[in-house]
């Protein structure tokens, strides 16, 4: 008899923690790697924030709390979706979990059944489809092509959905492409699900507040409020007010859903450490305009990224409107040779190359579910930045 179930063949570790990993291994052996693969803000926590959660520990606010989450932290949760989104919750309707994902693994254990489908367009954040396997569901990918900056269309959409659909999965602003929708492009999804009324969105706004260029950020339920009662909207503290560490995300549905998740969040984490939650309180009532301070830093440096990138031989980088990441095509590279004798067929060998010849670390695009290309995580300091694309400059130029 297996000791390891058999589901866990299903799936694969998580591109991007590996690629963390590996480059704080050779960091710990003395090699002289940049990592550009962690998708974390590299700025501190909010003073005010951390000092809430000191506040709340001093105050006795240790011991276990509800399973969807303190009442205060779920009040001020539907106040922020009313607030910025112009969306009615009551805390009964709003999960708080361990991080974004677990919000997602609670959404879709709580829901799928075996051979259920589940759409993700690619490029795709690379937990999305392997959370679907474990629940025996069947990912449906949705290639979004370079050319529509990396966003599917309604056609598209359409076209992959039948009778076993139960999900659409959306994220916007992106991970790994910060490609981020219009109000106009949801518009035209959202019709296509109206049609379709056994089909539900999830909806990932993690990074609804890092946005450039006078983008205006809209939700699905916003966009259209009949698909209210089949729509999980799903947000966190991670990015925006740099608490990745803290992990807590949250979801927002209808009553019957929270409640299937809370079931198994019952059975699992039982719920978000009760410190964290009083941060988070903190940071969604508290100051904001920190926000936008640190978004004019993260523009400036995807401002440099784009730019040294496009200068680099067999590269070719879109501006993204969101998040803070580039999702770089190395097409261009491919068919190549190191200086090493070795010709680059996929992106995982750029990536290795990059890796090895110049200690770069990026993830390949493989793991994001579309090639050949490469993502960059520019949420690090500025002469870093400067100093890896001019290190991927010159191993562009080193091949034949």
């Amino acid at each position: 008899m297996a000791l390891i179930a058999s589901r866990l063949n299903r799936i694969k570790p998580s591109a991007t923690m590996a690629v963390t990993g590996r480059a704080q291994e050779l960091k710990a052996a003395g090699v002289d790697v940049i990592g550009l693969g962690a998708g974390e803000p590299d700025f501190d926590t909010p003073e005010n924030v951390k000092e809430a959660a000191i506040s709340a520990m001093r105050a006795g606010q240790t011991k276990y709390t509800q399973v969807p989450g303190t009442l205060e932290l779920r009040e001020a949760i539907c106040a922020k979706f009313k607030r910025e989104n112009g969306l009615d919750y009551t805390p009964a309707q709003i999960q708080v979990a361990c991080g974004g994902k677990q919000s997602i693994y609670n959404a879709i254990m709580a829901t799928v059944d075996e051979n259920d489908e589940v759409i993700i367009p690619a490029p795709y954040w690379v937990s999305y489809p392997d959370i679907v396997l474990l629940a025996e569901g069947k990912p449906v990918i949705v290639q979004a092509k370079q050319g529509n900056g990396f966003k599917i269309n309604a056609e598209q959409l359409e076209a992959a959905i039948t009778p076993k659909t139960k999900w659409l999965l959306l994220n916007s602003p992106s991970n790994p492409t910060g490609a981020a929708y219009s109000k106009e492009e949801l518009k035209a999804l959202t019709d296509v699900l109206l049609r379709h009324k056994h089909v539900f969105l999830m909806t990932d706004d993690i990074y609804e507040h890092v946005i450039y260029d006078e983008f205006e950020f809209t939700t699905p339920a916003q966009v259209e409020p009949k698909l209210y009662d089949r729509t999980l909207t799903l947000n966190g503290v991670s990015k925006a007010y740099a608490m990745t560490g803290w992990r807590i995300g949250y979801a927002a549905g209808p009553l019957e859903l929270i409640k299937g998740m809370n079931k198994v969040q019952s059975q699992s984490t039982s719920h978000a450490a009760s410190i964290s939650q009083a941060a988070a309180v903190e940071a969604l009532n508290g100051p904001q305009e920190f926000i936008a301070k640190n978004n004019a830093i993260f523009k400036e440096r995807r401002d440099l990224v784009v730019s040294m990138l496009n200068q680099a031989e067999g590269l070719e980088c879109l501006t993204p409107q969101g998040a803070f990441y580039v999702y770089p095509s190395c097409a261009g590279m491919i068919g190549k040779t190191t200086p090493e004798g070795k010709v680059l067929t996929s992106d995982f060998d750029v990536a290795t190359y990059l890796l090895e010849a110049e200690g770069i670390a990026v993830v390949f695009g493989e793991a994001f579910g579309l090639s050949p290309f490469f993502r960059i995580s520019y949420a690090t300091g500025t002469e870093l930045l400067v100093e890896a694309c001019k290190r991927i400059q010159r191993a562009c130029d080193n091949l034949e």
